[in-house]
């Protein structure tokens, strides 16, 4: 499924940035995020043997979220992330042949940007989904300015010390989503403590939502 699907299917428009996660624990980090609600799992690739990780989580989680590979810097790792089962690319800079070569490969792509330079070559390159990063360095009103610009159908999503605290606050700057790392998850954390900060998160996401009532 890609990113929209698992949004129309209800899920919470949240990455979860596994970064330091080793082979053996992402089977239960991976369920704990599951059990809370995350649909979308991101192994960046200067963990201890992420590729590793990466087709653990695919193998276990695969049929109920989207596993991905994240901070990749070249189509070589493109390309062994792939092998290894990942369907989403994330990367923290803007490169056409990384945003390529995932394409090509019938990946999600999420490439990272700050200008509107970035932005576009990144579309132009094939992507559908931008991240900019660090976006609590650039703020919400970077993003609303973006917005005006950026054609409708590109989703924007916000990463870089991002999370709870202001997930509203991104969605409500026409943010797709939001990339959360360390607030949800550091390498020996345990499981039940990254699964009460996902459902936090989830929390805060259903919070936002015109409409909601809250309840206690």
């Amino acid at each position: 499924m890609t990113i929209e699907q698992w949004i129309e299917a209800g899920a919470p428009p949240v990455v979860a940035i596994l970064r330091g996660l080793t082979p053996e624990h992402s089977s239960d980090i991976g369920q704990a995020l599951l059990t809370a609600g995350i649909r979308v799992l991101e192994v960046p690739l200067n963990s201890p043997q992420p590729f590793a990780s990466i087709e653990r989580l695919s193998a276990e989680c695969g049929r109920a979220a989207l596993v991905g590979a994240g901070t990749v810097l070249s189509v070589e790792q493109v390309e062994a992330a792939a092998a290894a089962g990942a369907r989403l690319i994330v990367s923290p800079h803007t490169d056409p042949e990384v945003i390529r070569r995932a394409v090509a490969l019938g990946l999600e792509c999420l490439p990272g940007f700050t200008s509107p330079t970035e932005a576009f070559a990144a579309l132009a390159a094939g992507a559908r989904h931008l991240k900019l990063f660090p976006a609590a360095s650039l703020g919400v009103g970077y993003l609303k300015a973006l917005r005006e610009v950026l054609p409708r159908a590109a989703g924007v999503w916000a990463v870089g010390g991002t999370g709870a605290h202001d997930l509203a606050a991104w969605l409500a700057a026409g943010a797709s989503g939001i990339g959360v790392g360390g607030s949800l998850y550091k390498a020996g954390d345990t499981a039940a403590v990254v699964e009460a900060r996902a459902r936090a998160l989830i929390a805060a996401w259903r919070g936002a939502q015109p409409g909601t009532v809250a309840s206690g």
